[in-house]
């Protein structure tokens, strides 16, 4: 049976990332989409972080009102935010990060994780960290790819995808794991594992995975 899955992303451009991920099963997706909250929080001093929790909030409680099987949140700070303030829900609600988070504290090696975002980096370095402590010290580089995350704002897809490729390329005889904390990264990161048979762990990757066996999707694959 159809599975129907309702994402809120904080941008448009996560929507292809998603779809394409998982082509191959049979998933009915409702995409809610609201950039407006984090320009809201980075803009405006008078909205404060329980304004946005409750924003966040009522956009899950409305998603899931809309009869979905599970809700899937792509944008870490939302994440963040709901993890205040989280609805009583009889669906499952999937963070992207999770899974992603889980596969990067089972390392035991040091690690480089990357970000084009720095907006995204606090929410998603705490959680990481929390997430640790069951594991001990998890030994990591958080390094930033600057003037990138404006591309992707900006529509321009390939030319992003190409600047995480080139900062990539600086890293291949690097030792140290590599990865990319935020999906619409993911693209890139996929592109230069092509390229150069290097493994850049990404959260899409983890996601699937953790999806598949969460929701019994196998089942519902179409090829």
């Amino acid at each position: 049976m159809k599975k129907r899955i309702g994402c809120l992303h904080a941008h448009y451009t996560n929507i292809k990332y998603i779809e394409n991920a998982f082509s191959k099963y049979d998933i009915e997706w409702l995409h809610f989409v609201d950039p407006g909250l984090m320009h809201r929080v980075s803009s405006d001093e008078t909205f404060n972080n329980s304004d946005a929790q409750k924003r966040v909030k009522e956009q899950v409680e409305w998603i899931a009102e809309c009869k979905v099987d599970a809700i899937l949140i792509t944008c870490t700070n939302y994440i963040a935010f709901l993890n205040e303030e989280h609805p009583s829900l009889p669906m499952p609600i999937i963070k992207i990060d999770e899974p992603y988070i889980e596969q990067i504290c089972q390392s035991q090696q040091p690690q480089m994780i990357l970000f084009t975002n720095p907006a995204t980096v606090e929410g998603t370095i705490d959680r990481l960290n929390t997430h640790a402590e069951k594991y001990g010290a998890v030994d990591f580089e958080v390094i930033i790819i600057d003037h990138a995350f404006e591309l992707i704002m900006q529509g321009l897809r390939e030319k992003y995808n190409q600047e995480i490729m080139n900062f990539l390329y600086q890293f291949n005889n690097e030792e140290r794991p590599l990865s990319v904390a935020q999906l619409s990264m993911a693209e890139a990161a996929m592109s230069y594992e092509l390229k150069t048979g290097k493994m850049v762990l990404n959260p899409l990757h983890a996601l699937v995975d953790y999806m598949i066996d969460r929701l019994e999707l196998r089942s519902l694959s179409v090829e």
